[in-house]
């Protein structure tokens, strides 16, 4: 007798930009490699990585500035494929910002069986700041936060039940493969990732003062920045600071790791973050990492002076000692490099993957055929 297979749905906004993104994108190649039926579910048309399943991409033809009457009928043709599908499970990979139409999400078309997820230490972004609004949208459903500090913050302001934590996943084969590309910088680099549009966030302008004031710029030692977006403001920084031969802008590129390979180590200057994604890829590259000890996600990642440095949060004075540090210390830094690609080990898409298995009670040697 054959069994149905399990049918999984993965929901997000696009498949391209971000870490957020990179994680749906990530387990929709791994559960479609274990045998579930998956389907990727965006709501705009950015498509730029990879997945596995099934695309249902209904941001197709869709205007950037959608009328109400727009919206309803978006809002009634996904709920008409969420029930036509009748899927055992729902992953939300959303940000949040509209209570009103989270409401509607919730009582129409997300049941019991949805887990929702929080990419952020801005909590905000991804559940109302109301908490009887957000209990009413989380009722009777998991909650999927990618770090502990994050669940503890939920916790604390919501005080919800069902939350838990399991870290983004990644790929730590694929990384190998796309770490041998090619490129076209011949100098020694270190690497800061973000977009160019995003600096109240990723703060790359400060960061290229930081970079500046550093010991890096008269060592030859160049600062690379891979992003997407416009930022005139960037080049207004550069120019001041006289560093047009330094700092190397690069657009957005799927696969950041044939650069992040081969850059000396990796800077993250966000304001916050939920995870740092970047982090794992640049460990994954087996490179060391420095970040700011932000309220989540780098402290889960760097172990101080093993795998990289954390840096007092926001003080870009002490940014700049530390990108001093791992120029004039080689022996740390060597040691960083030597602990890198196995400090990520755990985040292997088969030991994440199988956190999620377990989530979402899902045994591959059950009845089900896979």
């Amino acid at each position: 007798m054959q069994h149905k297979k399990l049918k999984i749905a993965l929901l997000a906004y696009r498949l391209s930009g971000g870490g957020l993104e990179k994680v749906m994108s990530s387990l929709s190649l791994y559960f479609d490699k274990v045998g579930l039926e998956v389907h990727n579910i965006v709501l705009e048309d950015y498509i730029d990585y990879p997945y596995g399943g099934l695309l249902k991409n209904f941001g197709i033809g869709k205007s950037e500035n959608e009328s109400v009457t727009e919206k309803a009928k978006s809002f009634f043709t996904l709920k008409k494929y969420i029930n036509s599908n009748n899927f055992d499970h729902i992953i939300d990979f959303r940000y949040r910002l509209q209570p009103l139409k989270e409401l509607l999400y919730a009582k129409f078309i997300f049941k019991s069986n949805t887990i929702l997820t929080v990419h952020s230490s801005k909590i905000n972004t991804y559940l109302p700041d109301n908490s009887f609004i957000t209990g009413i949208i989380c009722d009777g459903k998991k909650l999927v936060c990618v770090s502990k500090k994050i669940q503890e913050l939920v916790e604390k302001k919501h005080h919800l039940t069902g939350c838990t934590t399991i870290y983004n996943p990644i790929d730590l084969e694929m990384v190998i493969i796309q770490s041998n590309e090619p490129i076209d910088i011949d100098s020694e680099f270190i690497i800061a990732i973000g977009k160019y549009d995003d600096n109240n966030v990723k703060q790359l302008d400060l960061l290229i003062g930081a970079y500046a004031k550093s010991i890096l710029p008269q060592s030859n030692i160049k600062l690379v920045l891979l992003g997407a977006g416009q930022n005139p403001d960037l080049m207004k920084v550069i120019e001041n600071f006289k560093l047009e031969n330094f700092v190397v802008l690069i657009d957005f590129d799927v696969n950041p790791h044939k650069y992040i390979s081969k850059a000396k180590f990796l800077v993250l200057s966000s304001k916050h973050e939920g995870f740092g994604m970047v982090l794992v890829e640049a460990l994954a590259n087996n490179i060391p990492a420095i970040s700011f000890d932000c309220i989540a996600g780098p402290n889960e990642i760097i172990t101080h002076e093993q795998n990289g440095l954390l840096v007092e949060n926001q003080n870009f004075s002490a940014m700049t000692t530390s990108l001093n540090r791992f120029f004039h210390d080689p022996k740390l830094y060597e040691y960083c490099k030597s602990n890198a690609y196995q400090s990520v080990q755990r985040f292997s898409t088969e030991q994440i993957g199988k956190q999620w298995l377990d989530l979402l009670k899902i045994e591959l040697n059950s009845s089900y055929e896979y």
